[in-house]
């Protein structure tokens, strides 16, 4: 146990002494500033150089497999390379798509439990995968938003595990690690956030608790995993389908996101992020019981997304709190 405990301790340090040195490194370089509407003043993005290298080092310690660390390396190197000076979307799908690939050649199927022939079954999982990594991106549009989603994905795990007598499986100690980076990165991104993920953080993280899903699928757990992203899942894809249907374009980051509604009308970012908190301990709560009861999961899984499109309706059109003082 004081394994474990040392290690967390490590990610949590590791990522918040790293930022603080990746703020002071950027703010001498303006091409890794980034101006957006919400803040007052240019503020440093690619922070998520020091979350990564956190996560890296400490999952290699806590000997997760070399093809998620190989995959999460090429990630980082071109998602840096497109914050500094861009690189074509087509390039960046087809190596997220190469990363996905590399993890499933190592992973065993079926993840869909047997439901889908082996070949459907990876096609499957690559692409439902390869949206996660990019809703994770996409939903990365105010303070705190990506490392509390973190935080609350790592949490659930973290719990479901203990619960069931499991802890300390890789599942539980990856959760450990990645909650604890989390944190680490929490403490500059809060509201007024002083550096921010960018493209460097957002995309390899994102591949990384796609994969936590996807090990948590394999280990029984698979309505838990369906659960935790809820609040991610609903609002990129709502959004994304909306926007499609409109005729706009809806890849990347835009003010449509239930979340950006809420920031608009008026709402502090910090309110806007502890919500989306609050909804992600009730799906926590949800998560666990799903696994506890998993004669009533489904029950469980519909009572999570009905509490999502709650808040994602209370984002959309209730008027901000008049003692809420905007950004």
């Amino acid at each position: 146990m004081t394994f474990y405990i040392i290690l967390t301790f490590a990610a949590f340090l590791l990522s918040l002494l790293g930022t603080r040195i990746v703020i002071l490194a950027w703010r001498q370089r303006p091409a890794m500033l980034n101006a957006r509407g919400q803040l007052h003043k240019p503020t440093p993005r690619s922070g998520g150089v020091a979350v990564v290298m956190a996560l890296i080092i400490c999952l290699l310690i806590a000997d997760i497999h070399y093809a998620v660390i190989l995959a999460m390396f090429l990630l980082a190197a071109v998602s840096l390379l497109d914050d500094i000076i861009g690189v074509p979307l087509p390039v960046r799908l087809l190596v997220q798509l190469l990363a996905v690939l590399i993890v499933l050649s190592v992973v065993p199927i079926p993840v869909f439990g047997g439901w889908l022939p082996g070949w459907a079954d990876k096609a499957v999982t690559a692409m439902v995968w390869l949206w996660f990594i990019n809703l994770f991106d996409f939903m990365d549009g105010i303070d705190g938003m990506s490392p509390t989603e973190m935080i609350g994905i790592g949490m659930g795990f973290c719990l479901i595990t203990v619960i069931v007598g499991a802890f300390p499986d890789p599942l539980s100690v990856y959760s450990l690690i990645i909650v604890a980076a989390g944190w680490g990165f929490l403490w500059w991104n809060w509201h007024p956030a002083k550096i921010f993920l960018g493209e460097v953080g957002t995309i390899p993280i994102g591949f990384l608790l796609g994969y936590m899903l996807l090990l948590a699928s394999l280990s029984g757990y698979g309505y838990a995993a369906a659960i935790l992203p809820a609040y991610y899942l609903s609002d990129a894809t709502i959004t994304l389908i909306y926007r499609a249907y409109k005729g706009k374009a809806f890849w990347g980051v835009h003010p449509d996101y239930y979340y950006q509604h809420a920031v608009r009308k008026g709402r502090r970012h910090d309110t806007v992020v502890r919500y989306v908190f609050g909804v992600n301990l009730l799906l926590v709560l949800l998560a666990t019981f799903s696994v506890l009861n998993p004669e009533l999961a489904i029950l469980h899984l519909a009572i999570a997304y009905m509490a999502v499109f709650m808040i994602l309706g209370f984002f959309a059109y209730t008027a901000p709190n008049p003692h809420d003082e905007p950004f």
